[in-house]
């Protein structure tokens, strides 16, 4: 089985080790890459061999987790991240995912909470979709019945789009099958979405989704 890549950024040398050690225990992860600094992490992009996902501290001298999110959606490839905090802010969360996190964990988390996100980031590319549809349903943005730039959804991608923001988090293998296309489809369908109206994650979507009032559960 092929090891899951993870690049961890801290500041506390102590937490880098313990989480490296803690992650190479618990399941089949592999740490490839360590920055003290969410300033360090944004130097070293693009990277050639990007890991499979980023666990990165909140709290940290220079840019915080969320300034770091915010830095990574002006860079054109994407880097999933799951942010971890030791201070459960609300304001905190609705942030980090609203610029596109792909999970959240308080550091008080257990070995098993902490495997669960980075399973379901790795295979399904976000964590806990119920959570964050509840936290976008709190945005009241200012929106249309249309996307700002006119362009209309096909109906294939129309399709695509309400499973991606079903509750019941469906691969996309899961989605191919339900639309009897294959993932290659799928993936076309995503990179048309992401391509039209500038999105760079599942998260996106569905805060594009919400945005618009274009899919269930938001209509």
């Amino acid at each position: 089985m092929e090891k899951i890549t993870i690049g961890i950024v801290d500041d506390h040398k102590i937490v880098r080790q313990g989480l490296k050690e803690l992650l190479e225990k618990i399941s089949n992860y592999k740490v490839v890459a360590e920055f003290e600094t969410g300033n360090e992490f944004l130097d070293a992009l693009p990277m050639q061999d990007k890991p499979n996902l980023f666990i990165i501290d909140y709290s940290m001298p220079g840019l915080n987790g969320v300034e770091v999110l915010k830095a990574l959606e002006d860079i054109d490839e994407e880097y999933k991240v799951l942010l971890l905090t030791q201070h459960f802010d609300e304001q905190i969360i609705d942030a980090a995912y609203h610029h596109g996190a792909r999970g959240f964990l308080h550091k008080n988390c257990t070995a098993q909470d902490l495997k669960f996100a980075i399973d379901n980031i790795a295979t399904i590319g976000y964590n806990n979709v119920v959570e964050i549809l509840k936290r976008v349903r709190k945005y009241d943005p200012s929106a249309t019945a249309e996307p700002d730039n006119g362009i209309k959804l096909t109906a294939r991608e129309q399709e695509f789009l309400t499973l991606v923001c079903n509750e019941k988090e469906y691969t996309y293998e899961q989605m191919a099958d339900i639309m009897s296309v294959s993932v290659k489809s799928i993936e076309a369908y995503r990179t048309a979405l992401f391509e039209k109206y500038n999105i760079k994650s599942k998260v996106g979507l569905v805060l594009f989704s919400y945005k618009y009032k274009l899919t269930p559960p938001f209509i």
